[in-house]
């Protein structure tokens, strides 16, 4: 049987609307809207974590944030996880990482330092993060070990074998213009002088499709994990390419942002910059297959891991159940799948695993907790009994959970929790409620409206029941009213 090849197009905290296949009106995606044109594109499709490393962690296992411990930014992935890397090997693919790993260091420290990316010493790690978790949950004990700005030893790479250049908090080794990763070996590669960092990255991937060119029976997957368009933490700020904001100044505002404060006014026009140079990458790699003639067997997806609501929700960028932090763009090009076809089913990055698996023909986990988006892709369509709601965790700025369908967006918190000690609680209280169809920005939050009671009651018994399948305790949660 033929095995396609397959590339994965990961962006990091990039919202749906900034594509013009999502309806931006500026031309900053036209590689990627042209892929839509020719392949699949997922209108409603859902990170299940807006946070860095849990996001990463549930794309590599197919299994949600609080079942591998990893809830957080800096806690590694356990090493007895097994990957999806580790199930391509067994199936003959070469697999290959390139970018932001964030999925290595276990560290603590206050949740400031988490949110805002500053760098800790250290001195300041301690237990914490072997302690247990709350509610009977157990964690696995992982000593601490830093590797912000070290090379990740091979044990932790989550079974990437085959190519690995990697920084795994690529915000703590670079910035837009310089910065450097590591090899295989664990040699630095430090990016051209002068050379965007997308670029940068964009080279070293097309030299990893030329040299496996030269083997076109031997299947690959090359995971291609970018940090654009995130802000550059220790900038405090969003960093395009040179000549950003002059180039997209003309932008329209998104209806969320609209008349709030945040920062996306100084920053909006880099951060479509940032998006408009992955745009081109993705150009380029596309363009390099065909030149390998690889383009007739290679499936290429593109994701990110979460949005940015530019602190307009909370202090930060993300952790929120809102759109902007939770709505990502999916698009996947099949040579021999559907051609331009939107799906508005709704979907999440919990179901990319098992996607990912059934693309390379390996059997699929029982363990993974999402289904195949492969049937849409090909065309066959999916059982109309499906489920069509997603469930999403929170973490550190909260310790919540929340549950999005065609019309809702549901979301509950615990009061006492701890969002970034915390992985679970056993109360939580409803938070918000949100009618998208007659709110599609978010603006009238519903949760005290009596009128909605019923509704609340439902989505209630929805998220109990997407918890529970998460392999988490069942809660209470108090209603309001």
């Amino acid at each position: 049987m033929n095995k396609y090849n397959v590339i994965f197009f990961f962006s990091d905290q990039q919202r749906w609307d900034t594509c013009g296949c999502y309806g931006q009106q500026l031309d900053v995606t036209p590689n990627l809207d042209r892929m839509a044109e020719e392949g699949v594109l997922f209108e409603n499709a859902y990170t299940c974590q807006p946070v860095c490393g849990p996001a990463r962690s549930c794309i590599q296992t197919g299994k949600y944030a609080t079942e591998t411990g990893c809830y957080r930014n800096d806690l590694g992935l356990p090493l007895d996880e097994k990957t999806i890397a580790h199930n391509l090997h067994e199936h003959g693919y070469r697999t290959g990482y390139i970018g932001k790993w964030h999925l290595a260091s276990t560290n603590s420290g206050d949740a400031d330092s988490a949110v805002y990316g500053k760098e800790r010493e250290t001195s300041v790690l301690d237990a914490a993060v072997n302690a247990s978790f709350n509610s009977g949950f157990m964690k696995k004990a992982r000593p601490s070990r830093n590797f912000h700005k070290a090379p990740v030893p091979v044990q932790y790479r989550g079974g990437w074998e085959d190519e690995w250049i990697v920084s795994d908090v690529l915000e703590f080794t670079s910035h837009s213009y310089d910065g450097y990763m590591f090899d295989k070996e664990n040699r630095k590669k430090y990016f051209p002088e002068n050379r965007y960092r997308p670029d940068a990255q964009t080279d070293w991937a097309l030299e990893t499709l030329e040299r496996w060119s030269d083997d076109p029976g031997n299947p690959f997957f090359l995971f291609l994990s970018y940090i654009e368009p995130h802000h550059q933490n220790d900038h405090n700020c969003y960093e395009g390419p040179k000549g950003s904001k002059e180039r997209f100044r003309d932008y329209i505002v998104p209806g969320d942002l609209e008349g709030h404060d945040g920062d996306w006014k100084d920053n909006y026009p880099d951060y479509l910059g940032a998006i408009h140079s992955l745009d081109s990458n993705l150009g380029r790699i596309r363009n390099k297959l065909i030149d390998l003639g690889l383009s007739d067997n290679t499936i290429i997806v593109y994701a990110s891991d979460h949005g940015s609501h530019f602190r307009t929700r909370n202090g930060e960028y993300k952790r929120s159940c809102h759109q902007a932090s939770t709505h990502v763009p999916l698009i996947v090009y099949h040579p021999d799948g559907h051609k331009g076809a939107h799906i508005p089913h709704m979907v999440s990055l919990i179901d990319l695993a098992p996607t990912f698996l059934d693309m390379a023909g390996c059997d699929i986990p029982y363990t993974f907790r999402g289904e195949s988006l492969l049937p849409y892709v090909a065309g066959d369509g999916f059982p109309e009994d499906r489920d069509n709601s997603v469930f999403i965790q929170i973490s550190e700025s909260q310790v919540g959970r929340a549950v999005r369908t065609d019309r809702w967006c549901y979301c509950v918190t615990a009061p006492e929790g701890d969002g970034w000690n915390d992985m679970n609680s056993s109360n939580y209280a409803e938070s918000y409620l949100y009618d998208l169809r007659s709110d599609p920005h978010e603006q009238n939050n519903l949760v005290d409206d009596p009128g909605y009671t019923e509704v609340r009651k439902e989505l209630k018994e929805l998220l109990l029941k997407k918890m529970q399948e998460a392999g988490e305790a069942v809660p209470e949660i108090t209603e309001k009213g």
